[in-house]
């Protein structure tokens, strides 16, 4: 990125400015970037234990496979997921809540008792699974404001920031250069009209 300029002071000052912003800016966006990365680590570790969890509960019941055979699933449903929102390092992540579920009523004395059993065993894998999606949500969406965060660090630390400097630095020659050239010239004058009054 040629970062542009003029060689005059007001340029000069306007760079110093704008370097200066990107300077006392990148520790805090360092910061945001760690703080981001630990929470995406976070989020990935739970959504594991979840997934761990979800599949012992399953495997767990697999001895159980004929009798799933028997249920109605059409019994429970989920009627609504509860979820509220928590900024992390400005990042708005999903929570949830609760998840309501519905239940159909149905007849104990006609189906086989273990379905009270089977309705609590299906809310419970549902509620794991729900929950999975949500850090699977947050995860994603940490992570794509960490890349994002990255991004602007690199841009900050390896390109704005040198180019500034570097203009800043050029700009700076050009004048003092500029300086001794007038400085020069003054004293080039100023021996001409000495040598003319030494002749005249």
């Amino acid at each position: 990125m040629a970062i542009k300029f003029q060689y005059n002071k007001t340029s000069l000052q306007q760079l110093e400015k704008q370097l200066k912003i990107r300077v006392r800016a990148l520790p805090t966006i360092k910061n945001k970037e760690s703080a981001l990365r630990i929470e995406v680590k976070k989020a990935k570790d739970e959504m594991a234990r979840l997934e761990d969890m979800l599949k012992q509960k399953i495997s767990g019941y697999d001895r159980m496979i004929a009798l799933w055979g028997e249920f109605d699933f059409s019994l429970i449903s989920v009627q609504d997921v509860e979820l509220s929102v928590k900024k992390i390092a400005g990042v708005k992540t999903p929570v949830l809540n609760k998840v309501i579920f519905s239940t159909k009523p149905f007849s104990v004395f006609n189906n086989p008792k273990w379905y009270l059993d089977g309705i609590a065993l299906v809310k419970e894998i549902a509620a794991i699974a729900i929950e999975k999606e949500v850090y699977a949500r947050k995860m994603h969406l940490l992570d794509r404001a960490r890349k994002k965060t990255t991004q602007k660090v690199n841009l900050f630390e390896k390109v704005q920031i040198p180019g500034y400097e570097d203009a800043i630095r050029k700009i700076k020659r050009f004048m003092e250069d500029e300086d001794n050239l007038s400085k020069s010239a003054q004293k080039i004058v100023k021996k001409r009209q000495m040598s003319q009054e030494v002749i005249s």
